[in-house]
């Protein structure tokens, strides 16, 4: 798919998560001297990172070198005891503020209200990878935890020392320092004047899970009232002095290379400048309708290729158009044992959008040859890298700032609107805005990958599944595993090139390679006239996914139905830590409708009650939109239901009575929630359908 000029390609779908250019070098630049000149006085705590986390905070540590990042995250306490807690992550409505504000508190203990999470700034925070694969809780969180829970015991030295007291009988509450004769120092008191540092020790006294007092709690979000109240400010909100308004030019069809431009009406508007650089083509105005108005008026002739691959021809296409050379065969013929009975299918998933509800957005200022960007991103130093790139400036010139976003969804991963937004800034000598329209938002950013799943299984006399063959071309490997027990089970990933730009969409593959395994279990279970939910409980050995089952099924009343004549449909999976089992209930219709949704989901030892819960429902509801109606229609070259109009969504017609069971494992440690409980509702939709008539294999779900 055509990127305008400088634009970096969207790294690869293997091993399906995005990581920096290998070879590398990332380090936090922020020294104690300019550290203390930002926050002030008070106790700062160093956090050395350990290999398992040297990826996910801290400095990028490429393969082969054996030394340990030297600064990952901080904690700072100042003078009237506010903690200012810093990490690398985004906020995107996950309430992932308010877990990680929990964390601390609890370490330290003080109320959730002292914390201030200071996040995604490039100039303030560590360096982090990205806000993406359900990485923030289970790496995060323990990390920040350690630098709490160090602070911690130092605050109690601290005291001991001044009062030359046994830090035995001393004990850390409400944050402060108390003795056992009443004597107390607040930890304002004991940070005062003092810039104390240290470093984490390889194990500090973190709580174990059975001794948590904020953890595990419904703290209310931080900051809710700015949110529902319409105060917060995002990324279309910011405002700069002296700031222009932008739009780009885009070409009539993917890969279109601009061959002509006429901007004479877009230039005699007042304040409206053309940007041209080769097939970047874009205006800058006094206001947002002008820019708008200016970028109508330019006239420009593209050169489409004819003859790219559509929505009726694409499965097709992934299947002939290898993107690896060698490309591993196809599994073919599997061998099946005599008197085995078989079953063979095959799926089709399309390429969806992530329809985030801010579109994409930037602003972008120059001053003195240095480059400062807000913009709503889930990899803040990913686009602060990419920026690098497209200027030929070096990194330490360049500061992305990412307020709270509204929504991502796996489709901020790349920088387009920091790059354009500053090359338009930088054009016009002035900062420039530029919010992408939602006809941009569909036809320019990159989309769900979608793929072709072959599946062939056996099964013995006894009815248990003996072989099974499982193919996928493009649409990635996550969740691929089958979590059944087998004893042949062969697995394939083929990477496709592919004609529209693909990359992470919320729980990567594993929608799709849930979707394929399930149903074709439930049709196994039905040709062999087993119950469902049975047959999957004779080949599960895991008792986390069995747990989740049993909690679903119960919730649900399987098999009966809660009223004559509608049909039930059950499906469980794994990805990233998390163990889901979703139920489905259905009425006939016309036309036929979802009426209730069952969720069970378990992820170790729950952070937030109340933040889960959302997580899960919010999941739940957006699994809806690729399970009943998204597709994106496309051909020659252009997106045909680019529109809000066109491309369906959830709506709260379309919701069904929802509900969620939380397993809180607190012997398990905690796992990320805001993938992996989406993963079963399609196939459990698509197995109650089946009840009413033959189901076509493609997603979105219809019956045939």
């Amino acid at each position: 798919m055509e990127r305008p000029p400088s634009y970096p390609s969207p790294p690869s779908l293997e091993p399906e998560r995005y990581e920096l250019s290998e070879g590398r070098r990332y380090t936090f630049e922020l020294e104690r001297r300019a550290f203390l000149k930002v926050f002030g006085g008070g106790l700062v705590v160093m956090v050395a990172a350990t290999d398992a986390l040297a990826q996910e905070s801290g400095r990028a540590r490429p393969q082969g070198r054996g030394d340990t990042p030297d600064l990952a995250a901080w904690l700072h306490i100042d003078e009237n005891g506010r903690v200012q807690v810093s990490t690398g992550k985004v906020e995107i409505g996950q309430n992932i503020r308010t877990s990680l504000a929990q964390t601390v508190a609890d370490e330290l203990r003080v109320p959730v209200a002292s914390i201030v999470m200071v996040m995604a700034d490039t100039a303030k925070t560590p360096f982090d990878m990205g806000t993406f694969g359900s990485m923030t809780t289970p790496r995060m969180a323990p990390q920040l935890a350690r630098a709490a829970a160090t602070a911690r015991e130092m605050l109690v030295d601290q005291a001991a020392s001044r009062w030359n007291a046994d830090r035995a009988t001393l004990t850390a509450r409400d944050g402060r320092i108390v003795a056992k004769d009443g004597r107390a120092l607040t930890y304002g008191e004991l940070t005062k004047g003092q810039a104390l540092g240290g470093t984490i020790p390889a194990s500090p006294a973190v709580d174990p899970t059975d001794k948590w007092q904020v953890r595990g709690t419904a703290v209310k979000k931080v900051d809710g009232r700015a949110f529902v109240t319409g105060a917060h400010e995002y990324t279309p909100d910011v405002k700069r002095p002296g700031m222009l308004y932008g739009r780009i030019v885009r070409p009539d069809g993917y890969e279109g290379t601009l061959t002509n431009v006429d901007a004479s009406r877009a230039t005699a508007m007042s304040g409206v400048k053309v940007v041209r650089d080769g097939d970047f083509l874009g205006v800058v105005a006094p206001t947002e309708r002008a820019a708008a108005r200016a970028a109508a008026a330019v006239q420009a002739t593209w050169n489409v290729p004819p003859g790219q691959p559509s929505s009726e021809t694409i499965y097709r296409y992934l299947k002939q158009n290898p993107d690896r050379n060698p490309q591993p065969p196809a599994i073919g013929a599997v061998a099946i044992p005599a008197g085995a009975r078989t079953f063979e299918a095959w799926y089709r998933i399309p390429y969806i959008a992530h329809v985030p509800l801010e579109p994409r957005a930037a602003v972008a200022e120059w001053a003195d040859g240095a480059l400062t960007v807000w913009t709503g991103t889930q990899r803040p130093f990913g686009v602060r890298t990419e920026l690098a790139e497209a200027f030929r400036i070096p990194e330490e010139r360049i500061r992305v700032i990412v307020p709270d976003m509204g929504s991502a969804y796996g489709g901020k991963h790349t920088g387009e609107a920091a790059i354009e937004a500053a090359r338009l800034a930088k054009a016009a000598n002035a900062p420039v805005k530029l919010v992408w329209t939602r006809a941009e938002e569909f036809a320019w950013a990159y989309f769900r990958p979608a793929g072709v799943i072959d599946i062939k299984s056996a099964v013995d006399a006894n009815g248990r599944i003996v072989v099974w063959a499982f193919d996928n071309w493009n649409s990635g490997g996550s969740g691929i595993q089958s979590p059944y027990d087998i004893p042949v089970k062969q697995t394939v990933f083929h990477a496709s090139k592919t004609p529209l730009r693909q990359g992470s969409y919320r729980a990567l593959a594993a929608t799709a390679n849930h979707y394929a395994r399930e149903m074709h279990m439930d049709e196994m279970a039905r040709a062999l006239k087993v119950d469902p939910l049975e047959f999957r409980m004779n080949h599960l050995k895991d008792d986390r996914i069995r747990a989740v089952l049993s909690a679903v099924a119960k919730r649900i009343g399987w098999p009966k139905p809660s009223a004559p004549g509608r049909a039930l449909g059950i499906a469980c999976g794994t990805e990233k830590a998390g163990y889901v089992a979703t139920a489905a209930e259905l009425s006939p219709g016309p036309p036929w409708k979802v009426e209730r949704i069952v969720i069970a989901f378990e992820c170790g030892a729950i952070v937030n009650p109340n933040g889960l819960d959302n997580q899960v429902e919010g999941s739940v509801i957006q699994a809806l939109g690729g399970a009943l109606f998204e597709a994106i229609d496309f051909a020659d070259g252009r997106v045909r239901n680019g529109s809000m109009e066109e491309y369906r969504v959830p709506r709260f017609k379309d919701t069904p009575v929802i509900e969620t069971i939380l397993l809180d494992r607190r012997d398990i440690p905690s796992a990320g929630a805001g993938e992996s409980s989406m993963i079963a509702v399609a196939p459990a939709i698509g197995s109650a359908l089946r009840n009413f008539g033959k189901v076509d294999t493609a997603l979105p779900i219809r019956l045939i």
